[in-house]
């Protein structure tokens, strides 16, 4: 049966480190280098082996991540790490750099080539690999020439054709047509390999898809590559059974793998993916080398995800160093490897990370309180360090730094993020020696709970515009006075704009509420009347920022409203909550 390709959530594409987004950098002409490897895929049916210059090779390798630019920063240290192999996902004129600094550190390189839709779903362009010969030429021409380029090189290990896109295809494509789409797209792939093969004979070439489910389409379109290739993390453990009940006659390389993610983690609490501690991240690693090694003379090696320094959301997930320090993870990979960690200096371990209180029910703006227990295996004081992110709120992938306060006994207190939603909070804990333990939770932002009733709730409320259509609308006037937070008023993409509540009768109120979507307010007026055309300005705001404006005011009045007159976004404004409190 052959295994589903959907993958329901995936963090990000895998990075290009640079390399497919510098194809307009040109480098100045290089002298020859040595003759490159001859480089084979030997043996027979579930006896293969892959040989350099006639030596057998295990490839033990990393993605990878730095700028090109970085290279000769980074690769002695990714030698001591045990690796001979990393992979790219593009090829061009900057990748000679790379190449020669790889080379000069015993490494070879798995050279990719990037083809659309790649890197899973929500990624890359549509293209109709049936009838699309314009993007099918302009690639037989392009990557040839690069082998051309590069072939002699001796940092080139085996050319690498596309990146999840069988999986991609999905998002372009469903039903039947789908199904044409990947084997029109797997047939070009073999196109491709034979055009590589002509220029180049001593180099293997490979193709890479997510999981195994797209290894039946290379088997039936794609006979000239030389061994497959699979990405696949939690799933690792399960391609040697998938690829003994396939009838594969080709061997394999893992091209990425780790810890499990995002895509195949359960919900937490609030119903976010659980990330899996550092800890079970090292193990992720640990696990994935032992089931690329236990299927001897079919697995030829794994470049395991990911050697990368960025410092978001996805790295502070794969990478093994972000931001340059060491984790777990780093180390797992040095010991699978067969390298000596013996007399490294290791991370801190956060055994425990707890949100003191309701994490579901965090107050936007109050004081929230984090518990870690952590300890460092060298005896190295740890700092601390507290972050937040976005990224199950507005999709942001960065990390931002909170100031926070230690209270002691591994309690450490912040301001809670003031927009409501769920965020992830991370703890940083460093040794100063350069490595990193990070551990992270996710809370619920809610907006502060306010003592009184709210005069505006249910009450008749009209506005200056409204938007009729798209996405979640039509948002009325009336979804920001009916208590719930997945309801809002949005209005046209102008200033100014207005938002009114009848309270039905004169009346006092002492506080005022406003829960913004992303699209808020810069400046704009809280205003009372008593006949719905002459307001008195009770509140004046120049510099707000969204999320949550919870503020003491004094008023009367039967009508209340907020008077926007700059919008903070180039979008209209939009509430979720307009609450009016006595």
């Amino acid at each position: 049966m052959r295994q589903p390709l959907t993958r329901t959530r995936r963090i990000a594409a895998p990075l290009t480190a640079g390399l497919l987004a510098a194809g307009a950098l040109t480098l100045p002409a290089q002298q020859a280098h040595a003759a490159g490897s001859v480089v084979r895929v030997t043996g027979s049916q579930g006896n293969w082996q892959l040989t350099v210059d006639g030596s057998p090779y295990q490839v033990k390798g990393l993605t990878w991540g730095p700028a090109v630019a970085d290279a000769g920063r980074y690769m002695p240290d990714v030698r001591s790490m045990g690796v001979n192999t990393i992979r790219t996902w593009g090829t061009d004129a900057s990748s000679r750099a790379l190449f020669d600094s790889a080379a000069a550190n015993g490494i070879k390189v798995v050279a990719g080539f990037w083809l659309q839709p790649g890197g899973g779903p929500g990624s890359g362009g549509c293209v109709n690999y049936l009838t699309d010969t314009t993007y099918k030429n302009q690639m037989l021409d392009e990557f040839p020439r690069w082998v051309q380029e590069y072939k002699d090189h001796p940092g080139v290990l085996m050319w690498n054709v596309g990146n999840e896109s069988v999986l991609g295809l999905q998002n372009c494509y469903g039903g039947d047509e789908l199904e044409r789409q990947r084997d029109a797209y797997t047939t070009f792939v073999n196109d491709v390999t034979k055009r590589i093969h002509a220029v180049d004979t001593n180099h293997p070439v490979t193709s890479t898809d997510a999981w195994v489910g797209a290894w039946p389409y290379y088997k039936r379109n794609a006979p000239d590559l030389d061994l497959y290739a699979v990405n696949a993390y939690n799933a690792v453990c399960d391609i040697k059974s998938a690829w003994e009940q396939g009838g594969y006659t080709k061997p394999y390389i893992v091209t990425e793998s780790g810890p499990a993610g995002e895509w195949e983690v359960p919900d937490d609490a609030n119903g976010v993916p659980q990330e899996p501690t550092d800890q079970a991240k090292a193990e992720g690693y640990t696990r994935a080398w032992g089931c690329v090694t236990g299927h001897r003379g079919v697995a030829l090696g794994a470049t395991m995800f990911h050697y990368g320094t960025e410092y978001d959301f996805g790295g502070i997930w794969f990478n093994l160093l972000p931001a340059g320090e060491k984790r777990l993870s780093y180390y797992a990979v040095k010991r699978a490897y067969g390298a000596d960690t013996s007399r490294d200096n290791t991370p801190p371990v956060v055994s425990d990370l707890s949100v003191e209180g309701d994490a579901g029910k965090v107050q936007a703006g109050r004081d929230l309180t984090l518990s870690v227990r952590a300890s460092d295996p060298d005896g190295d004081a740890i700092s601390y360090q507290v972050l937040e992110n976005s990224n199950y709120v507005d999709q942001g992938k960065q990390l931002t730094p909170r100031p926070h306060t230690d209270l002691g006994g591994g309690r450490l207190r912040i301001t809670a993020p003031d927009r409501p939603g769920v965020w992830k909070i991370y703890v940083k804990a460093t040794d100063g020696r350069g490595n990193v333990g990070v551990e992270t939770r996710s809370v619920r932002v809610v907006p502060p709970i306010v003592d009184g009733t709210n005069l505006a709730l249910g009450k008749p409320a009209t506005a200056s515009s409204y938007q009729t259509g798209g996405g979640d609308c039509p948002c009325t006037a009336a979804g920001a006075v009916d208590g719930r937070n997945e309801t809002r008023w949005a209005s046209d993409w102008s200033d100014p704009q207005w938002l009114r509540v009848d309270l039905g009768t004169g009346s006092t109120f002492r506080h005022v509420q406003l829960v913004w979507e992303a699209s808020y307010a810069r400046a704009y007026t809280i205003q009372t009347s008593d006949d719905g055309q002459n307001w008195r300005t009770v509140r004046e705001v120049t510099d707000g920022n969204g999320g949550v404006d919870d503020f003491d005011v004094s008023g009367t009045g039967r009508y209340v409203r907020v008077n926007g007159t700059a919008r903070g976004t180039g979008w209209g404004y939009s509430l979720y909550e307009f609450g009016v409190y006595n």
